[in-house]
């Protein structure tokens, strides 16, 4: 009887799993709506199955012939209100320059990095005002109220002194001869716009880079989530199949438990992937400048997106790349701030005429016109431009040796880029080789429990490895494309 009761245990795991690979035919191959799914492989199977006898059968001495087939299970259907996908943004990027044109528009940093440039234009203005004409008036009237009055013993005519009422004006025009401050401050002016459009460049660069990992970080996670929905669905089938052969005496309470805690697992992780996608939408519009999720259009081609993302960029040498050039540009600035306080010690001559007309009631008026030459030259000011200059020279020392750390860092990165696309293929080479021995593994493992020669543990054990190594081959798969990315734009300028 012991026996007996092995052999249809045995039995009924078979015809589950027969279902279970049945089933996943079935739901891959649509039917015509009222059609009855195929029954061939289990009409098959309990033919096979029926001459087992049971064990109130055997008590019986009843023939095998005379007992009835072992009933077929449909097969399983799942339905959870998780397996549906998260529903797309109202808003999809398909191509680079749809993405460009985005971030011409929205995006903050790189309006900010022209407002710089502007700047720098703006301060080279001020600096060149300091070399040309300049031209002022004034204008003033007065009224007395204390005055004497003097009389003219010639012809007793009584005069107020001063007078009761007095206006003047004056216009003068300045010419600067000699000002060789501004004239350096005019040079380091334009250095200042040079340095501004390499951080602009640079800026484009990190954009460009920023903006190509949060589009790879989307996909990422849009497959994933869909390996999700996969894991959580076989899931359910195993958690519904157990449920099945404990129907039918083939499984205990524990293999139920131990199914419905792989579900719950498996529903975490879906959970977990789901926010995650959401999260990277969201990052994805943040990098375009829009305060809302962007998705990427399932439909597009990821290569094709990463080779027109590095055409808008062209490669360049270590001392070219942007911010390496606007570091030794600011190093240049910092050396004419010193050359411009040794320039403080130095006199500067302005030339200048000024004409002057005044009216005095009730005289007449009393025009005046000069032309002068003004030489100033401060001797000694307590020491300030001596502090001065050690403060410009601290500033040249730091910017050279910021200069200095930038370029070993910057090859450190260049070394890194390059070796980091050699271990993301060796990264995803060994995920995809474990990806295939976990698959042989559940393959294994469910033969094995389908003889009842392992557990349910080990069949939950092996679904979970299963989709462990999916979702990191699939990671390795974008860690790779992100490699290449970096490296490409290590040593790239993005003159978009």
């Amino acid at each position: 009887m012991v026996r007996s009761r092995r052999r249809l245990s045995l039995v009924a795991s078979i015809l589950i799993f027969s279902a279970l690979a049945s089933s996943s035919a079935v739901a891959q191959t649509p039917r015509p709506a009222g059609s009855a799914p195929s029954t061939a492989p289990q009409n098959k199977t309990a033919a096979q199955a029926a001459p087992i006898s049971t064990p109130a059968n055997n008590a019986t001495g009843s023939p095998a012939s005379a007992q009835a087939p072992i009933p077929i299970p449909p097969p399983p259907s799942v339905d959870d209100p998780m397996l549906a996908p998260i529903p797309p943004p109202q808003r999809v990027i398909s191509t680079w320059p749809e993405a460009l044109s985005l971030i011409r528009a929205n995006s903050t940093d790189l309006k900010i990095a022209y407002d710089e440039v502007a700047r720098a234009e703006a301060q080279y203005r001020s600096a060149l005002a300091g070399t040309l004409p300049s031209l002022n008036s004034s204008a003033n009237i007065s009224h007395n109220f204390l005055v004497d009055h003097v009389t003219n013993p010639l012809n007793g005519d009584v005069t107020p002194v001063p007078a009761y009422n007095s206006a003047g004006g004056n216009i003068v025009l300045s010419q600067p001869l000699f000002v060789p401050r501004v004239w350096h401050q005019m040079g380091t002016a334009n250095r200042q716009i040079e340095a501004n459009q390499l951080s602009l460049e640079e800026e484009k660069r990190a954009i460009a880079l920023g903006v190509a990992n949060a589009v790879i970080a989307v996909v990422t996670a849009e497959r994933i989530a869909e390996l999700n929905r996969s894991g959580f669905r076989a899931a359910l089938e195993r958690l519904d199949l157990t449920r099945r052969k404990q129907a039918l005496g083939a499984a205990t309470g524990l293999d139920v438990v131990r199914a419905q805690q792989d579900v719950e697992s498996a529903r975490t992780t879906l959970v977990t992937g789901d926010e995650d996608l959401r999260q990277t939408r969201e990052a994805l519009g943040i990098a375009l400048g829009i305060p809302d999720a962007i998705g990427v259009n399932s439909q597009i081609n990821l290569d094709s997106l990463v080779d027109s993302a590095m055409g808008s960029c062209k490669r360049s040498t270590l001392e070219d790349r942007a911010d390496i050039a606007e570091s030794r540009v600011r190093a240049d600035i910092a050396s004419r701030e010193v050359g411009d306080v040794w320039l403080q010690f130095l006199p500067t001559a302005t030339a200048s005429s000024a004409v002057n007309e005044g009216f005095i009631n009730p005289g007449s008026p009393n025009p005046t016109w000069n032309i002068q030459g003004v030489l100033s030259w401060q001797i000694w000011d307590g020491g300030l431009r001596y502090g001065n200059l050690r403060n410009a020279r601290v500033d040249e020392d730091e910017a050279l040796q910021n200069l200095t750390a930038l370029r070993r860092t910057a090859q450190i990165q260049l070394v890194q880029a390059e070796r980091g696309v050699t271990v993301a293929e060796a990264s995803r080479k060994v995920a995809s080789d474990a990806r295939q021995l976990a698959a042989e593994n559940d393959r294994l493992t469910q033969i094995g429990y389908t003889s009842g020669s392992l557990t349910s543990l080990d069949l939950v054990t092996a679904a979970q490895a299963l989709r462990s190594a999916e979702i990191q081959l699939a990671l390795q798969d974008f860690n790779l494309v992100k490699a290449r990315v970096l490296a490409l734009l290590q040593l790239a300028n993005c003159p978009w």
